[in-house]
């Protein structure tokens, strides 16, 4: 396989697993069916592959004053969208949508993490200030 395409299958199974526990955990958000869950998450797929830079460049201005999280709106709005098209999975208002969109980049987040995809790194690494001894207690100035 190309790497594109493993890349592509990668990212549709990570979706497909944010909007499964989407729809797990939130009750405004529905899916009767499992083949239409796998379609949803397909499309969102590849809408975020897609219209997403251009709404993304659109939406520039707003996501350089809100710091980036417009970016969720962004997502929100894809995923309302996406309900919309697919008659299976229902999404029952934009703030359930706000809410999935948030869980799903979550879930993306720690799985791309877990996986090393994307060169997304999540590190917690504690370290001494420069120029302090061990036998000195911290320092605070008021």
């Amino acid at each position: 396989m190309k790497p594109g395409a493993v890349h592509f299958i990668q990212n549709w199974l990570v979706n497909t697993l944010g909007v499964l526990v989407a729809v797990a955990v939130l009750p405004g958000v529905d899916c009767t069916s499992g083949g239409q869950l796998v379609l949803a998450s397909l499309l969102l797929g590849m809408l975020n592959a897609g219209v997403r830079p251009f709404l993304l460049f659109a939406a520039l201005p707003l996501l350089v004053m809100s710091l980036g999280l417009f970016l969720i709106v962004i997502n929100a709005a894809l995923l309302y969208f996406v309900a919309w098209v697919v008659p299976a999975f229902t999404i029952d208002s934009f703030g359930w949508s706000l809410l999935a969109a948030l869980i799903i980049g979550l879930v993306s987040l720690v799985t791309n993490g877990l996986l090393g995809s994307r060169q997304t790194r999540i590190r917690f690494r504690r370290q001494r200030p420069p120029g302090r001894d061990d036998d000195q207690p911290p320092f605070i100035d008021v």
